[in-house]
């Protein structure tokens, strides 16, 4: 359930703060409605107070549309333009692939070959990790930033590329055989700009900025090889904070490979046009990049080279988004239409549906019927009774992925979701039986038979998928089990202590000296869940039922050993 994230030239103080927006075909009054759609989706950023963006469209290979709104800069008092860099974070990774795809053409590098022919320090886990495992996230290598964060660190501090060695050779063992299972991993990305620098002795952004950027003449394309490179005419990345006020936000360290790339709508538009009709590389080359990888068992993923391979409302597309701590980023490429949209922007909390919007927009002629089911996902129904949620409460279970658990859980007025392995998040009622996630596009429906009991429901998330209530007792851990799960517990590999503890609630809660408590809730014996860096705790018991340790997992990183000391 892997699943991404955009007028006339006219000035006016209600259109672009920036002063201009672009739309080269005819003014008639098609156009000016489209405008007018474009601008009330990015009505709410689109002011000195709000950090901002720009959208691009293109169509038959040229740029229709492009708008740039809000603020590049609100200290600064700088609008975005259309002309401001923006940090585009993973959709970097397109560009990786393409280097390795370029220096394999040139008999520099192969595939198929062992990442630690490159690199030997890196320990023999027993299987051969290829750059085509790296490419496909398919490699079974820890994931740096998730597997960092649980060992304290947050994804700001200053982490170095050769880092990721360093991880790895900590590594006990693999995730996963190397192409058996997807797993979206920063890590590989990193290791294959090192592979460039290793191949052809240059910087990875010289050499880059020498044998892609500058032949496509995207002069406005640059690296930030740390995030406090200074690049000229680029966007300030802001979050908010507790009081939902902007704060300034640095980008992360060691991204490079994996992300880290500072460009424009404008000098996208030339590497898209390079995949519609290439001149750097072939097409042959194009092909490779946009054909998804296939595992061991013959299932194919919908992941190419750095990109993602789907279709949105029936049309082809390739795509890919980014997200660094606050830049966003989406990028489409519909090649049978070559059409495309392109969303950048510096505000950590830009609706990702913009870009999806956009393009139901511009291409509503070559598009089936919208992927929108109906479903409410966004206006909160105000007159929902908090009580009424308990009939909802308790714990579902995916009908094709039974092991696949979501709780939901109430607090007072608010309302909780958690599945397997996963992150706790707030839900929102829709309606009276209807729940919205705002952290993504996703929803479930709570169906009441006739005798007015609940038995299950339905996720809407890229479709639609049955789960049914479970009606087994929900396990929860005696004082005694609780007093032995209680403890002091150590990781070799991150080298780092968890203490396990319990709240008033007879909770048990995870601490760490740098992270904030982690409340554990349980989901079946010795197993609980939890948020953020640590959201899956599985405790170990020897041959006497005595607790031993536990292995830490989240969305990315799994099974972490943690061995008890007290």
């Amino acid at each position: 359930m892997k699943t991404v994230l955009t007028a006339l030239f006219i000035v006016s103080i209600f259109t672009n703060i920036s002063g201009f927006d672009l739309y080269n075909s005819r003014s008639d009054e098609k156009d000016e409605r489209l405008a007018e759609k474009v601008d009330s989706l990015i009505m709410s950023y689109n002011n000195r107070v709000t950090p901002g963006g720009v959208i691009m469209v293109m169509r038959d290979g040229a740029i229709i549309f492009e708008k740039a709104f809000g603020m590049a800069n609100l200290q600064h008092d700088v609008p975005f333009s259309l002309n401001t860099k923006s940090n585009i974070a993973s959709t970097s990774k397109q560009f990786t692939a393409f280097a390795i795809a370029l220096l394999q053409k040139q008999g520099l590098v192969n595939l198929s070959d062992d990442i630690r022919k490159y690199f030997p320090e890196l320990p023999d886990l027993g299987e051969k990790v290829t750059l085509a495992h790296l490419v496909s996230h398919t490699s079974g290598y820890r994931e740096l930033y998730n597997t960092v964060m649980m060992s304290g660190m947050d994804i700001s501090d200053k982490i170095q590329r050769p880092d990721v060695i360093t991880l790895l050779q900590r590594q006990p063992q693999l995730q996963n055989a190397p192409g058996e299972a997807w797993n979206y991993n920063n890590s590989g990305y990193i290791l294959l700009s090192m592979v460039v620098e290793k191949v052809t002795g240059e910087p990875f952004d010289k050499w880059m900025k020498e044998n892609i950027f500058e032949p496509l003449d995207m002069r406005n394309t640059v690296i930030r090889m740390n995030p406090r490179q200074v690049i000229r005419g680029s966007a300030q990345g802001y979050i908010k904070n507790d009081r939902e006020d902007y704060e300034e936000s640095i980008d992360s360290y060691a991204s490079a490979g994996a992300g880290g790339i500072y460009t424009t709508t404008g000098d996208l538009a030339k590497w898209i046009g390079n995949y519609l009709d290439p001149v750097l590389g072939d097409k042959s080359l194009i092909e490779k990049m946009t054909t998804p990888f296939v595992l061991n068992s013959g299932e194919k993923t919908n992941y190419g080279y750095g990109l993602i391979i789907d279709r949105l409302n029936g049309l082809e597309r390739f795509q890919h988004d980014g997200a660094d701590i606050a830049h966003r980023s989406h990028f489409f490429v519909f090649p049978t239409v070559k059409g495309a949209v392109v969303c950048l922007s510096n505000n950590a909390v830009l609706s990702q549906e913009i870009p999806v919007k956009v393009a139901e927009l511009f291409f509503a002629d070559v598009m089936g019927v919208p992927s929108d089911d109906g479903f409410n996902y966004h206006r909160t129904y105000e007159a929902f009774v908090p009580e009424r949620f308990d009939e909802f409460a308790g714990r579902y279970a995916l009908e094709i992925a039974p092991d696949f658990i979501m709780e939901f859980t109430r607090e007072g007025n608010k309302y909780f979701t958690q599945a397997t392995g996963q992150p706790r998040f707030e839900v929102f009622p829709g309606s009276d039986s209807t729940f919205f996630l705002k952290v993504i596009k996703a929803g479930v429906t709570f169906h009441i038979d006739k005798e007015g009991k609940v038995n299950d429901l339905t996720l809407h998330q890229n479709g639609k998928v049955k789960a049914k209530k479970l009606t087994d007792e929900i396990w929860h851990p005696s004082a005694k089990e609780i007093e032995m799960y209680s403890g002091r517990y150590y990781s070799e590999e991150l080298e780092t202590f968890y203490l396990v503890t319990s709240d008033k609630d007879a909770n048990l809660v995870l601490k760490h000296r740098r992270s904030d408590d982690n409340v554990l809730h349980e989901s079946k014996p010795d197993v609980f869940n939890g948020k953020m860096p640590v959201s899956m705790v599985t405790f170990i018991r020897d041959n006497k039922g005595q607790i031993t340790g536990f292995k830490a997992s989240n969305d990315r990183t799994s099974n972490v050993l943690f061995t008890k000391q007290l």
